[in-house]
């Protein structure tokens, strides 16, 4: 009697679709990055820099060259209910003008809010940190929080980037400057006219109430929001719960990624979360037409 050897359900598939690289606020290269996640199984992968893609082709080249597939990706910062909310694109032309022009845009504000987070720290007794923060910066545009809280941690001010975050640059606490980014519908038209898909970061990060995650799930549902971050690198198993019937409540595909940022600070690794429920439907089987294939091998 003949037989078959199953076809493994497309939720199992090993794919990291949210990291950071130097071109926004990570410390690995994106070369190095996708030797790391193809060291650690990954198959599908997404390099998502803060509101930048000018990595993206770095990323393509460096995927195939480890064996892996690859989709395009950013995470734009957008401003929703007085909160800073992340929407990842995949699967977009990363030569995209307009998309490009909106990034731009986005990332302009981020110097002079950089400038005051240094005078609040100064004023705290903190002086010399925008410079300092220079040091940890691959892309001047793109300046963060992040990079503040690495210098902090050279200085001996804070053990760890986590007691920086607990201690400065977080509402009520020196270094705190709140910024205007994109617009929601914003976000989700430049992904979406750039031919790509539109997710929801790490939604359990926000600490919404529940009427606030309403809104901004039917907002960006409105605006032709396809998907949402189910298992990720700061969600709980509990969490994943939550996500995933909150994807099948809206009609959105399910996203995986650990947003790995740097071998110290981040505490998942890529390619080593969970798969995803099978009663999701994953993001990449909707953009299977957008993944970039590695060559066949001979």
């Amino acid at each position: 009697m003949s037989t078959t050897t199953p076809t493994p359900s497309s939720s199992q598939l090993n794919a990291d679709l949210h990291c950071h690289s130097v071109v926004s606020d990570g410390t690995l290269t994106p070369e190095v990055l996708a030797e790391r996640a193809s060291a650690n199984g990954v198959q599908l992968w997404a390099l998502t820099d803060h509101d930048e893609i000018g990595g993206q082709h770095r990323a393509r080249a460096a995927a195939h060259a480890n064996g892996m597939d690859y989709l395009t990706g950013t995470e734009i910062s957008v401003t929703f209910a007085d909160n800073t909310v992340h929407i990842v694109g995949l699967g977009f032309d990363p030569d995209d003008e307009q998309l490009a022009r909106g990034l731009s845009l986005t990332r302009g504000g981020r110097g002079a809010r950089a400038q005051e987070i240094s005078r609040q720290l100064e004023e705290a007794g903190i002086p010399g940190a925008y410079e300092g923060a220079l040091k940890y910066v691959g892309n001047p545009e793109l300046i963060s929080r992040t990079h503040f809280a690495r210098y902090l941690v050279e200085i001996g001010a804070c053990r760890d980037t986590s007691e920086v975050f607990r201690r400065f640059l977080t509402e009520g606490h020196p270094g705190f400057v709140p910024h205007q980014w994109a617009t929601l519908g914003n976000a989700v038209r430049w992904i979406r006219e750039a031919g790509g898909m539109a997710v929801i970061a790490h939604p359990a990060r926000y600490r919404f109430t529940a009427n606030e995650e309403f809104a901004l799930f039917s907002e960006f549902k409105k605006h032709g929001g396809e998907g949402v971050e189910v298992v990720t690198g700061s969600h709980t198993p509990a969490e994943y719960g939550t996500y995933a019937d909150m994807a099948l409540e809206f009609g959105l595909a399910a996203s995986r990624g650990s947003d790995f940022h740097s071998p110290e600070e981040s505490h998942t690794d890529l390619g080593q979360l969970p798969p995803l429920p099978e009663r999701l439907t994953p993001v990449w089987d909707l953009l299977a037409h957008r993944i970039q294939r590695r060559a066949a091998l001979t």
